[in-house]
């Protein structure tokens, strides 16, 4: 049973996203809720809370019916999402451009394997 949890539009670069995702791809979803429980960074959190929709997805498709306990993170990735783009005044009458960059996050689950 697979189930997906995609959450969009975070305020967060890609780049420090997919430190922490690379950290728990593959493992069963209870070590990779603890593994993120005690990882300081902010990517933890978000990471953390897909990770527990995604399985209470898992949960609700199936009726009831699936193992929690075998549940693995099957794949899980970050994309770019749109950028944000704000200006900085420089010296001498110029300005630099800002990129805010955001993320998409997707969690797939599975109790197969």
């Amino acid at each position: 049973m697979k189930a997906t949890a995609v959450v969009r539009n975070i305020q967060m670069s890609p780049r420090k996203m997919r430190v922490v995702a690379n950290m728990v791809r593959g493992e069963h979803v209870e070590q990779a809720l603890a593994s993120l429980r005690l990882t300081p960074k902010k990517a933890a959190r978000i990471i953390t809370k897909a990770v527990v929709s995604a399985a209470a997805n898992a949960d609700d498709k199936s009726g009831g019916e699936v193992d929690m306990d075998a549940l693995r993170i099957q794949t899980i990735f970050v994309d770019g999402g749109p950028i944000i783009k704000r200006w900085m005044p420089r010296a001498m009458g110029r300005a630099n451009r800002i990129n805010h960059r955001t993320s998409h996050l997707t969690v797939v689950v599975s109790d197969e394997e």
